[in-house]
């Protein structure tokens, strides 16, 4: 006969929230770098002269590395206590 053991973790309501916090966090911050990218599409499609375009460029890696920071920066606060909040393990032992 042999025993499977199972670890099952619940989390608490301020658990849930800050769960959810986070993920909401990624999708902003996702749709947040996608919406910036498409309206530097636009932007660089109206420039007319190679000093406009460049500015753009560098106007626009500026931008990203500033929202892909702010994202990181984010992600990592908010998983480390996403992952403090987990709740406490329990092992469910059953024999079959």
């Amino acid at each position: 006969m042999a025993t499977i053991q199972k670890e099952i973790r619940k989390r608490s309501f301020l658990g849930k929230l800050i769960k959810w916090t986070f993920i909401l966090f990624n999708l902003i911050m996702a749709f947040w770098l996608f919406s910036y990218w498409g309206s530097l599409g636009d932007i660089s499609n109206q420039a007319g002269s190679k000093a406009e375009r460049t500015g753009v460029a560098i106007g626009g890696t500026m931008g990203s590395g500033l929202i892909i920071f702010v994202w990181l920066a984010g992600a990592v606060i908010l998983g480390i206590i996403t992952l403090l909040t987990r709740g406490q393990k329990l092992l469910i032992s059953e024999d079959q």
